[in-house]
């Protein structure tokens, strides 16, 4: 019981990317062992997910995986989970909805294929659909017997604790410098205004450009601005009328 009080003590002074790997790869595997975390966020719904690897093997570095195969595998472990009345799920990665060519990547390609269980639970966000998955992956066949109730309990805190970091470092998206206010759009600014006129927010357009909210908000304001309007339906509207004007020239 004092372990566990000081595991979650500790979880509430972590305030970088440091802290939490020592965390994970330290007090957490006492009570929730595993070889690799994968942490994702975003709409499951519509596919919408960010997602990083937290590592617990000795050697490999925490990172975001630019494989794309992996986000059809965290939708539809998410919708498992969500069919499962959403209680912790004890799952063999060596078959059922796990498939070999999802659990490649890089230089973690090799430590993926060691992976024999996975631990997955995940906490449904139903006002701003922002879920979070996480995927505790073992090398062993079945984790100890208290596992599913352990990540029922620390899960919030390691969600919580994940959601005051950044992104991890190597895999942070690269924010866009300004550009000068004035002149006609760049081709990001368009490319911004086609999601907004087909009723993207500003949140799901992050998402699909891999940037954040606000800097999908700071081009806004800035295409406003350009076009000399106040708000949404305005910069579409006039951006679509001098398309037309372009067109008929």
């Amino acid at each position: 019981m004092v372990q566990f009080i000081a595991l979650l003590q500790e979880a509430l002074k972590v305030r970088s990317h440091l802290e939490f790997l020592l965390w994970s790869q330290g007090s957490l595997q006492q009570f929730l062992p595993h070889d690799i975390m994968l942490a994702a966020w975003g709409d499951f719904s519509l596919g919408l997910i960010h997602f990083d690897i937290v590592p617990a093997i000795q050697g490999t570095q925490a990172s975001r995986p630019h494989n794309a195969n992996l986000v059809p595998l965290l939708k539809r472990l998410f919708g498992h989970w969500s069919e499962r009345s959403r209680v912790p799920l004890e799952l063999s990665v060596d078959r059922g909805i796990f498939m070999e060519s999802e659990l490649e990547h890089g230089k973690l390609d090799v430590n993926f294929r060691h992976m024999k269980s996975a631990l997955v639970h995940a906490i449904k966000d139903g006002r701003g659909r922002h879920d979070c998955l996480y995927v505790l992956m073992r090398a062993s066949t079945k984790g100890p017997p208290s596992a599913r109730a352990m990540i029922g309990i620390l899960l919030p805190y390691i969600d919580s604790t994940l959601r005051q970091l950044d992104r991890l470092p190597a895999c942070a998206a690269k924010e866009e410098p300004a550009e000068d206010d004035a002149g006609a759009l760049s081709g990001r600014e368009l490319e911004i205004m086609e999601w907004v006129r087909n009723g993207k927010t500003n949140f799901e357009i992050g998402m699909i450009l891999d940037i954040s909210a606000f800097t999908v908000k700071n081009h806004l304001q800035r295409i406003f601005r350009k076009l000399d309007v106040v708000n949404r339906a305005q910069a579409v509207a006039k951006l679509s009328g001098l398309r037309e004007l372009n067109e008929s020239l």
